[in-house]
């Protein structure tokens, strides 16, 4: 599929008028990066459904529709995530993360986060103080591969065995996966349509509305990055509890930053003040989590109804795997894209994807559904839950088609597309937004900050 079928496709999704279709402009064709899936069309449909719903939204309130470009190349350069910080590259993965060869196979692990890395260990009878990658490469070598990612799921870890995709379709996971669509945009309750503000001719299409962004990593993370460069105020709200990763720097562009503590009355308290002003409450914590305080789709909706809940999961909301903690590099592996993607090499080695274009993919797609929704509720009222999932977004890409000689294409100078910004991490240098808007160019309001810089007020 092109890029302009894919985005019609996902327009279709979403209800939006069909004429906002001829105000968008795509340039470029793949391959873009090195591989033989189609990530250029993936990160330049996602992103193009994401601008043009913010655009359509704010058609609705009283702007002009104005045309929306976005070329291929800066869409997959935007999706790789990558930045510098005062000149140096941060390392971002662990160095115990990655595929492990196993007695009948591999397994990925993901050890970003200590608790992760220390559990895996300790699984694996290994010393957290004293073990090397080499320890944990040896152990692995005894286990077969289901068995350790059963044992990891069982211990609240992160890590899957690889699959080709005949293994991962013949799972009830893959199929519970397959049976739904990429996106879901459910009306959950009764609400009148609420006013927005009005808009000035050079307002960003979503000035006036108030984004809260309880996501950590990393699609999460990006809807909301997207929502603030159409003109939203977000304010990412962190745990002071919980570890962050380093591209939380790239990734709160254009937010506020503040620390609530949700395990206290007084933060939870805090938190409803802050749902009681927002349009949009968007989070990406593990299933249920947040339910289980009070935060749930539907108590949202009757605090404050109106309100866009948008919801993230790994594995998607009904199969065995519902539940389950996962990241892109673990999905990649455990759908079958690491497998597919060593074999269009030829010589059988797993390959991870140029990019973590689940993730990012996953990002623009709750941002798209966030506007999409917010356009319904003012059209017919209600409360709405847009729901995402990687694996969902991962069989959507496999849906789009395998690009011949796609690993062939070199790697892109991303040089034509960085911008250099002050940050509260140090001068930050990023892909500037890929969605070009003919009247209303895209931009980062705010710089990005450390957590908790921001008061808990809007």
């Amino acid at each position: 599929m092109n890029s302009y079928n894919t985005l019609s496709a996902l327009w279709l999704l979403s209800k939006l008028p069909s004429q906002a279709l001829d105000w968008i402009d795509l340039t470029g064709q793949a391959p873009v990066f090195p591989s033989s899936f189609a990530v250029g069309t993936a990160a330049q449909a996602s992103i193009a459904a994401a601008a043009l719903a913010a655009c359509e939204l704010g058609h609705a309130r009283g702007a002009s529709r104005q045309r929306v470009a976005v070329d291929m190349a800066h869409a997959a350069a935007e999706c790789t995530g990558w930045f510098t910080l005062d000149g140096h590259e941060p390392e971002l993965w662990d160095p115990f993360a990655g595929l492990y060869r196993c007695a009948d196979g591999y397994v990925r692990v993901h050890t970003n986060f200590r608790h992760h890395r220390d559990g895996v260990l300790r699984l694996l009878d290994l010393d957290p103080a004293t073990a090397t990658r080499a320890n944990a490469e040896q152990v692995l070598l005894g286990w077969k591969a289901l068995d350790f990612e059963q044992a990891a799921a069982d211990h609240a870890l992160v890590a899957t065995a690889l699959r080709s995709f005949a293994e991962w379709d013949a799972t009830p996971q893959g199929q519970a996966v397959a049976s739904q669509p990429l996106i879901t945009i459910t009306r959950i309750g009764d609400a009148p349509s609420r006013a927005l503000p009005a808009l000035a001719a050079d307002d960003l299409p979503l000035a006036g509305l108030r984004v809260l962004d309880l996501t950590r990593i990393l699609a999460g993370p990006v809807g909301g990055r997207a929502l603030a460069s159409f003109g939203a105020d977000v304010m990412l709200v962190n745990s002071p509890n919980l570890p962050n990763i380093a591209a939380i720097a790239e990734t709160s562009r254009g937010k506020r930053s503040a620390h609530i503590d949700l395990r206290t009355e007084a933060g939870r308290e805090t938190l409803w003040r802050l749902v009681e002003g927002a349009h949009v409450f968007s989070q990406g914590y593990r299933p249920g989590g947040l339910a289980g305080l009070g935060f749930s789709p539907e108590a949202l909706a009757a605090r404050r109804p109106g309100i866009v809940a948008v919801s993230l999961t790994a594995y998607g909301t009904q199969g065995p795997w519902a539940n389950r903690r996962g990241f892109d590099s673990l999905v990649q592996t455990a759908m079958g894209f690491n497998h597919a993607e060593g074999e269009a090499v030829g010589d059988g080695k797993p390959r991870a994807l140029p990019m973590q274009i689940l993730d990012q993919a996953s990002g623009f797609l709750m941002a798209f559904g966030a506007a999409a929704a917010l356009w319904r509720q003012q059209r017919e009222g209600g409360s709405w839950h847009v729901q995402v999932s990687l694996a969902q977004t991962g069989h959507w890409l496999r849906g789009l088609g395998r690009v011949e000689d796609g690993l062939r294409a070199g790697r892109p100078d991303l040089t034509p597309w960085l911008i250099d910004e002050i940050s509260g991490f140090g001068l930050l240098r990023a892909v500037r937004p890929s969605a070009q808007l003919a009247r209303t160019p895209l931009g980062y309001a705010r710089p990005s900050v450390q957590p908790g810089t921001d008061a808990p007020v809007w």
